[in-house]
């Protein structure tokens, strides 16, 4: 019989929680769990448990060297503030906005004078600071506005409609509407939305799913809402709605749960806002992700990764959608990711293409012709950054026509708006962060390293200008669900650099930076390639004489705690300090929690004999070994997380406690709880205070502060 080996008992200094002798034989495999009572945050022996470490984290923290000055200056970095680019209704522009001495971002309203308005103010709403802004969509007239908010970070968004003229709420609240999109129709008097059934309709254990896409009309009870779609998908399926421009087409797509596998539904849309019955373009089951809207050209344009991993640019007669019919415009780029697209009209100038592409994680903007693709000139960019919207003046004016509105940030910048005129062919500054004077003093730069197969990796290293190295470093990366990392305003990261340190983030298999197939390279049974990517950039760190092992410190959260999970367990001589927060690292029961199930095409399933050998390979929780000398770990949860459970946390924390050779004085193991909070959004005064924890946390273990 194939088994896991069971942990030995090592030195104190940590709380004692009992370890049971709970042993499962699962497909062959002889499975220890001596922690699964640290599941149940309601036992009475967890919440003991957790008291302890709460006040055994709480006094380390606070001790820790240095600290005050970081927390001065990652303050001082948030404030910065940020500023959106505007989506634009009827000669209306929306954009949100947050201040200097702000918690959160308002959204707000500017007019053709230019007279801005607030119109969300979550601080206004709720004063105790735990209540985010989730989404907002304005009506293509502009004087409707649908907005989700949610409180205590549990993402439950409740949907409201308001008056933008004169602040009256019109609608809501709506339940049930987490990760809705709103689609609305002409008039503003009725939108397209996406809302689970009631949880009295579906399995207890199936209330966070079984989506559906609905017809609402403003101001009446939901329960009157007609049904559009979705009955007949399996219950994790996720649905996105958008009515085109003209209002005369309705697409749905929709993916089984966080798989990169898209469906899209097309339907034309009578005069009254009506649909006929939604047609099946493309199938989750051909494996390949779409985008598509119909656009002012009357044409359906459709971004797909359909035999082109990195993505291509097809157009089709919405009345024939089907990908037969498709007429590729912008080929793959062998070396270049495709993001988005817009057309963007000029008066009295033919219409352009606007193209979006990253290559190696970095920001590139082009202007085709709109019949042949042909490339006409590129949009210049400040640097080595990242576009994080890309948008047009809408139809129903002419005001600012020919214009692109450009958000953009790099490491140094905090998120601001650039714009883009076909007129003058030039780019400028049309809104700094509120707080942004001056750029940091830090130097960037982008590398490459060799991984353990001989694959080539690229990896951002941020550094001060006196550069007597080796320096402390601090190493992060994600590698999973095809989210790309790529360079952003990241105050703890400056904070490091300008403390003396090296800041780096690696661009891993399993992210997108590459394309869908990097993703592809690094999941399910390829998942070792996102550590092996890891440790490759650990070493090549070292070997280049940026840092040493005894001053490398790493970071992850959620995915990416997973990664920093693995990499002390498979690697621990490697790295001198961690920071896993929100972390995933009971690979065997993830998907009895939460939104867990919906990543096993992500990660392979337990249920599967194989796929539970690949999990059980790198499961960091199943792979604590016994007086091991282990870095010291900062745990960082949130109790009201609803993505990913503290207990992976909690049991991960036990058992290296357990394990570890290392005497608590030189390798803490702690957790840092918070209540309250979820995964996403929160205050900028809780970002603080955790980002000061976690970074003092490194810097002491590391040598980067010390009294």
């Amino acid at each position: 019989m194939r088994g896991v080996s069971e942990v030995q008992p090592a030195s104190g200094g940590y709380p004692q929680p009992p370890r049971e002798d709970l042993v499962e034989n699962l497909h062959g495999y002889e499975v220890h769990d001596p922690y699964r009572w640290l599941e149940d945050p309601e036992d009475p022996r967890c919440s003991e448990w957790l008291q302890q470490q709460d006040e055994l984290s709480s006094e380390r923290l606070a001790d820790l060297p240095g600290r005050d000055r970081l927390a001065e200056r990652i303050r001082a970095l948030m404030s910065t503030g940020s500023v959106s680019a505007p989506t634009w209704r009827n000669g209306r522009s929306f954009f949100t906005r947050r201040g200097t001495d702000r918690e959160f971002p308002v959204l707000f309203v500017r007019d053709e004078f230019g007279t801005e308005t607030p119109l969300v103010d979550v601080a206004r709403i709720d004063p105790s600071g735990l209540t985010t802004l989730d989404r907002w969509t304005p009506s293509r007239e502009g004087d409707r506005l649908a907005y989700q908010i949610s409180t205590g970070g549990d993402e439950e968004s409740l949907l409201y409609v308001m008056s933008v003229e004169t602040g009256e709420l019109l609608d809501g609240p709506i339940d049930r509407c987490r990760y809705s999109s709103i689609a609305w129709l002409p008039g503003g008097e009725e939108f397209y939305y996406v809302r689970r059934l009631p949880p009295e309709d579906v399995p207890e254990d199936e209330q966070q799913f079984h989506r559906r896409v609905w017809r609402h009309e403003v101001g009446k009870d939901p329960c009157s809402d007609v049904l559009i779609h979705g009955e007949y998908q399996e219950h994790t399926y996720f649905f996105d709605v958008d009515v085109s421009a003209d209002g005369g087409w309705l697409l749905i797509h929709g993916s089984p749960g966080t798989a990169r596998r898209d469906s899209l539904w097309i339907a034309e849309l009578d005069h009254a806002g009506r649909p006929g019955p939604p047609r099946l373009v493309l199938d989750d089951s051909q494996g390949v992700r779409i985008r598509a809207g119909v656009e002012l050209d009357g044409r359906l344009h459709i971004r797909t990764t359909l035999n082109a991993p990195r993505g291509r640019l097809c157009v089709a007669d919405p009345h024939h959608p089907d990908p037969a019919y498709w007429t590729e415009l912008l080929a793959e780029d062998p070396t270049a990711v495709l993001e988005a697209t817009r057309l963007v009209e000029a008066p009295g100038s033919p219409p352009e293409l606007a193209v979006l592409r990253t290559r190696h994680a970095v920001s590139e903007l082009t202007l085709h012709h709109t019949t042949t693709g042909e490339r006409v000139r590129e949009v210049a960019l400040p640097g080595t950054g990242q576009v994080t919207a890309l948008n047009t003046t809408d139809p129903l004016t002419g005001t600012g026509g020919g214009r692109l509105w450009i958000g953009w940030t790099d490491f140094v910048t905090a998120p601001c708006v650039r714009t883009y005129s076909l007129g003058d062919r030039a780019t400028e500054l049309f809104e700094s962060a509120p707080g942004q004077e001056s750029s940091p003093n830090v130097n960037s730069t982008q590398l490459s390293y060799t991984s353990t197969d001989g694959t080539t990796v690229r990896m951002f290293v941020l550094y001060p200008s006196e550069l007597e190295t080796p320096l402390p470093t601090l190493l992060t990366g994600y590698g999973g669900f095809a989210l790309s990392r790529e360079p952003a305003y990241t105050p703890t990261a400056l904070a490091w650099v300008e403390t003396g340190g090296v800041w780096a983030l690696a661009s891993l298999r399993g992210g997108a930076e590459e394309g869908e197939q990097w993703h592809r390279a690094g999941m399910r049974e390829n998942k070792q390639r996102v550590f092996d990517d890891f440790h490759s950039a650990a070493l090549h760190l070292v070997d280049q004489g940026w840092t040493s092992t005894d001053r490398l410190a790493i970071s992850g959260g959620s995915n990416g705690g997973l990664l920093v999970g693995a990499a002390v367990t498979q690697r621990p001589e490697l790295y001198r300090a961690a920071v896993c927060s929100a972390p995933l690292l009971d690979m065997v029961r993830y998907e009895h929690f939460l939104l867990g199930r919906l990543w096993s095409e992500e990660y392979g399933s337990a249920e599967v004999p194989e796929e539970l050998g690949w999990l059980l390979a790198y499961s960091p929780y199943h792979n604590v070994s016994g007086r091991t000398e282990y870095p010291a770990m900062l745990f960082s949860v949130f109790e009201s997380d609803t993505r990913v459970d503290p207990l992976h946390a909690r049991k991960m924390c036990a058992a290296v406690q357990h394990a570890t050779s290392s005497p608590l004085d030189k390798s803490p193991i702690l957790l840092r709880r918070e209540t309250e909070v979820g995964h996403s959004a929160r205050s900028v005064s809780r970002t603080v205070g955790m980002a000061t924890d976690h970074l003092a946390f490194l810097a002491a273990a590391t040598g980067l502060l010390r009294e």
